[in-house]
C-alpha cells in the first residue's frame, strides 16, 4: 500500500484549489500566498539554508523552485539530518547502509509527502505496512489494522477491539477529564495543557494502566521523552493528528530502500537541477547580520553574502550557533533559544542475524513492558537492501529501538538488554548468531517539557530575513515530528518569498479543530470555554 497518488497539477497561479492530498474530506488547505511565479535571474535573491535535514531540504526546495539562489550547508557528509544514511562494511564483507533507524511515514504527513512527490509523484518509493501492532510484556496485544479510520469511530473501535480495556476499567474512567482530547486546537491546547505532564493528564482521566502502557506511552515515547516530563499539550496534539482528529488512520508507509536512495539523493539531484548549491561536510561557523541588510555566512574558512538565512538545525545546533553569533535576534529571543532542551539519549541497534525470524513476525512492532525496548523492526521484511542481504545469506536484519534512556545508563549493558528482550519477544532469535551489529547512540531530538512551549522559536525572528525551521519550531498548525519539520520548512520559505514578492507554497494539515460540533461543545464546557 502506498499513500494516495497526486492528482493532476493545475497551472501555477490559476487560483484553483489543489487536489486534496488524502482521504480526509476535512483536511485543511492553507492557500499559497500570492506573488510572482519566479524571480528574475538577474535580480534573484540569495538564501543560505543551514542544515540539510527534512526542514532544510524542504525550505531549500521551496525557495529554489521560485528562482531563489540557494546554498544548503550541511555539517555531516550526508543529507537527511536524523534520517540520514551512510555506508558501512559488515564482517562478511558486504557494504550496507546504516542509519538512525525506522521512521513511520503516516498518511497525515501531507507536506512531507508533497516534498517527496517532487521526485516521486506516485510515492512509489514508499510501501505500506499492513498493521501497527502493539505488545506488552504481560502478553496483551493491540492492533490498528481493523480499527475504523474516521473519528469518533476510530476511538470506539479501538476500545472495542483492544485487549487492554475491561468493563471495570471503563467504569473507573473520568470521561470529563478526557474531553480536551476531542477538540484540540493550536495554540489553545498549549494554553490549556502545557503546564501539565502527559502522565498526570492520563492519571486524571484514570486511563486503564494496561491501555496506557500500550496506547499512550508507546506514542509519547515516540517523542523520545518520559511521559512524566512530556507536555500534555504535545501528547493531546499528537492524538488529534494521528487518531482523534484525522480520518487518515494510524497505518503508515516506510521507504522501500535506505533513506539516501529512496529520499535524499533524488531531492539533492533536483536541487542541483534548480541550480542550488548543496555543500555537505561543511559546518557553518558563524552568521552575521550586516548593517546594510542581509547576512554574511562563514563556513570552511570563507565568508559569503546572502539576502536571507534559514536556520534548520536541531536544538543543540541552534543553541550553539545562536550562542556564538551575538547579532542574531534580540536579547529575549536569544534567551529563549538558550533554554531549548534536548531529549534524553536513544539507542538504535541493528543486527544482521544468520537465520530468519519467524515468517509471521510483523515488519514493525511497538512494545511496552520489555525493559528498555520500545519497538522492533524486521527490516529485511520491507527494506530492499536488507531483504537482498537476507535472501543471499539466509538470515535476517532486525532493528531495536530504546527511547529516553537515562543519561547515566551504561551503553554496553543497555545494548545487551535490548538483545535479551528480543530473545524474549522473538524466541527464535536466541538461536541466531549475530553476523554483525551497529549501535547508534544519539541525543539530539527536541524535548517538549512541561511549560516549555513559550520558549520554542517561531518561524520568524526579530531579525528581518532570518527564519527558523525544524521540528522544534512553533508553527501554529496541528503538525508534529517529521511533518512539523517539513511544514516549518515550507513556512520559512513562504516568509522569505513574501518579502521578495514571490508566490509561496500551499500547505495542508489535518483539521484544525475537533470533527464533531457536539464533541467540541462538550470539550468547551469541560474547559470552561
Amino acid at each position: 500500500m502506498t499513500g494516495p497518488a497526486a492528482g493532476p497539477r493545475r497551472p501555477a497561479g490559476s487560483g484553483a484549489r489543489p487536489p486534496r492530498p488524502g482521504r480526509d474530506r476535512l483536511a485543511r488547505l492553507l492557500p499559497a500566498p500570492p506573488g510572482a511565479g519566479r524571480a528574475e535571474e538577474s535580480t534573484a535573491p540569495r538564501a543560505a539554508v543551514v542544515g540539510g535535514g527534512i526542514a532544510g531540504l524542504t525550505a531549500a526546495t521551496a525557495l529554489a523552485e521560485r528562482g531563489v539562489r540557494v546554498t544548503v550547508y550541511e555539517r555531516d557528509a550526508q543529507l537527511g539530518g536524523r534520517l540520514a544514511g551512510w555506508s558501512t562494511r559488515l564482517a562478511d564483507g558486504t557494504t550496507v547502509t546504516m542509519s538512525r533507524g525506522f521512521h513511520a511515514f503516516f498518511r497525515q504527513y501531507y507536506n512531507l509527502r508533497a516534498l517527496l512527490r517532487r521526485t516521486d509523484p506516485a510515492l512509489s518509493r514508499l510501501t505500506g505496512l499492513p498493521d501497527y501492532p502493539l505488545r506488552h510484556g504481560s502478553g496483551r496485544k493491540d492492533s490498528f489494522r481493523h480499527v475504523p479510520r474516521t473519528p469518533p469511530l476510530s476511538a470506539l473501535g479501538f476500545v472495542a477491539l483492544s485487549e487492554s480495556f475491561s468493563l471495570r476499567d471503563l467504569a473507573r474512567m473520568r470521561p470529563s477529564a478526557a474531553l480536551p482530547l476531542l477538540d484540540v486546537r493550536v495554540p489553545e491546547v498549549y494554553e490549556r495543557l502545557d503546564g501539565v505532564s502527559a502522565y498526570d493528564f492520563l492519571e486524571d482521566i484514570r486511563f486503564p494502566p494496561a491501555a496506557r502502557h500500550l496506547a499512550f506511552e508507546v506514542f509519547s515515547r515516540s517523542f523520545f521523552a518520559d511521559p512524566r516530563k512530556l507536555s500534555a499539550a504535545e501528547m493531546a496534539l499528537m492524538f488529534h493528528i494521528y487518531f482523534l482528529g484525522s480520518a487518515e488512520g494510524l497505518l503508515f508507509d516506510v521507504p522501500r530502500e535506505p533513506f539516501p536512495q529512496a529520499l535524499w539523493d533524488p531531492i539533492a539531484a533536483r536541487l542541483e537541477r534548480l541550480r542550488a548549491r548543496v555543500r555537505t561536510g561543511t559546518a557553518v561557523e558563524g552568521v552575521s547580520a550586516l548593517p546594510s541588510g542581509g547576512f554574511a555566512v562563514t563556513a570552511a574558512g570563507g565568508e559569503e553574502p546572502y539576502d536571507a538565512v534559514v536556520l534548520a538545525l536541531d536544538p543543540g545546533g541552534l543553541r550553539s550557533l545562536v550562542g556564538r553569533c551575538d547579532g542574531l535576534g534580540d536579547a529575549g529571543w536569544r534567551e529563549r533559544v538558550a533554554r531549548l532542551r534536548t531529549a534524553p539519549p536513544f539507542l538504535v541497534s541493528r543486527l544482521w542475524l544468520d537465520r530468519p525470524v519467524r515468517a509471521d513476525r510483523p515488519g514493525f512492532l511497538g512494545t511496552s513492558g520489555f525493559g528498555a525496548l520500545d519497538n522492533v523492526s524486521v527490516l529485511s521484511g520491507w527494506e530492499g537492501e536488507a531483504a537482498r542481504w537476507a535472501d543471499r545469506t539466509g538470515g535476517s536484519v532486525v532493528e531495536l529501538h530504546a527511547y529516553a534512556v537515562p543519561g547515566d545508563a551504561d551503553r554496553e549493558t543497555t545494548q545487551k538488554e535490548l538483545l535479551g528482550e528480543l530473545h524474549r519477544l522473538y524466541p527464535e532469535t536466541a538461536r541466531a548468531r549475530v553476523v554483525d551489529a551497529r549501535h547508534e547512540w544519539r541525543a539530539d531530538c527536541p524535548l517538549f517539557p512541561v511549560g516549555g512551549h513559550a520558549d520554542r522559536p517561531t518561524v520568524t525572528t526579530p531579525t528581518p530575513g532570518l527564519v527558523v525551521a525544524g521540528d522544534t519550531v512553533r508553527t501554529g498548525l496541528p503538525v508534529a515530528l517529521m511533518e512539523r519539520a517539513a511544514t516549518s520548512g515550507f513556512l520559512a520559505a513562504n516568509a522569505l518569498l513574501g518579502r521578495w514578492g514571490l508566490r509561496g507554497h500551499a500547505l495542508w494539515t489535518v483539521p484544525g479543530q475537533g470533527r464533531l460540533a457536539a464533541l467540541r461543545w462538550a470539550a468547551a464546557r469541560a474547559g470552561g470555554g
